[in-house]
């Protein structure tokens, strides 16, 4: 939902960083395989209840992100990087819970699953629209140029880059962070399907 009014706001330093560092011989793929080492560094700093480490390691995750977008774009974006780059942010997202369930079982276990479960929801509605988005040739720039068309909905990068934040922050209130969390991303996906059901009630053109 906030992921048009930050990249308005993020996009032209993250650019500028893009190009200085593509200048510098650095590429998009070795960031964003760094970006995700950081992030499951975050999520085993949360499962042995070191948050502060978590904090700064998944802040650094989330730094990589910005960054690996930005030098591709100052070289050339690929298929290769954007695949790269969604499935390992969508890893990085799942392993955050697993860690808090793995700090606190008896705590955390039911309202990790929880999440994880609304997880898939809005992932596999995401890319499913995707796919038939690129199947009619349809895009948006609304969040950025990306490598995919993007759907939004209530919970997007920024609204899931903040809870997880919260939770770091906050480790005791991950339950109701977790529930609060999840019952948005069921509103995500079930916004998704039902756009994806309208969107796609019509045969592609020319029959594809």
């Amino acid at each position: 939902m906030l992921d048009p009014w930050v990249r308005r706001r993020i996009d032209k330093p993250l650019n500028a960083a893009g190009r200085w560092l593509y200048g510098r011989g650095v590429r998009a793929d070795r960031i964003t395989v760094l970006g995700f080492g950081c992030g499951l560094a975050a999520a085993a700093a949360v499962a042995l209840g070191a948050f502060g480490w978590a904090l700064l390691l998944f802040f650094l995750n989330r730094l990589a992100d910005g960054l690996d977008g930005a030098v591709a774009r100052a070289a050339g974006p690929t298929d290769r990087g954007g695949f790269l780059d969604i499935v390992l942010d969508f890893l990085v997202y799942a392993a955050l819970p697993l860690g808090f369930a793995a700090a606190d079982p008896a705590s955390n276990a039911l309202p990790a699953a929880v999440l994880l479960f609304t997880f898939i929801g809005t992932a596999t509605s995401f890319l499913a629209y995707a796919v038939f988005a690129a199947k009619r040739g349809l895009s948006t720039r609304l969040r950025g140029h990306k490598s995919i068309y993007y759907l939004g909905g209530l919970t997007e990068g920024t609204e899931t880059v903040a809870v997880f934040a919260l939770m770091l922050l906050l480790p005791a209130w991950f339950p109701w962070l977790a529930y609060g969390f999840a019952a948005a991303c069921a509103i995500t996906a079930a916004t998704r399907i039902y756009a994806g059901s309208v969107t796609f009630t019509a045969p592609p053109p020319h029959g594809g």
